[in-house]
């Protein structure tokens, strides 16, 4: 049985193989999706500029003088969409221009 797309978790275990799991989707011509850029199709996350941005305030906040217990979790509320023409290419796909448009980033 051929796969036929894969999507890549957050995970540490894949971001530590990150580079491997690439050269195999590549080598087996198979469409993948991960939460960050990494040379595949698709990637679909949180901004990670967000993320150190709240990161930031938190730190900002505790050094001023807040407990951390009494800090509220907060969720991502940006997320970033980006297309890799060149692997759509390379795969011999072609991207709707309704994904295109709608990308915050598209790699030619």
């Amino acid at each position: 049985m051929r796969t036929h797309a894969l999507q890549v978790g957050s995970d540490p275990y894949f971001a530590s193989r990150r580079e491997q799991i690439v050269a195999l989707a590549a080598r087996y011509a198979v469409p993948t999706i991960y939460e960050w850029l990494a040379g595949g199709l698709i990637s679909y996350g949180t901004s990670l500029a967000g993320m150190y941005r709240l990161a930031g305030t938190y730190v900002g906040r505790v050094l001023a003088g807040a407990k951390p217990a009494d800090l509220p979790v907060e969720r991502p509320t940006k997320f970033e969409l980006a297309i890799n023409l060149k692997t759509a290419k390379a795969l011999g796909l072609n991207v709707p221009q309704t994904i295109l448009i709608r990308a915050d980033h598209v790699i030619e």
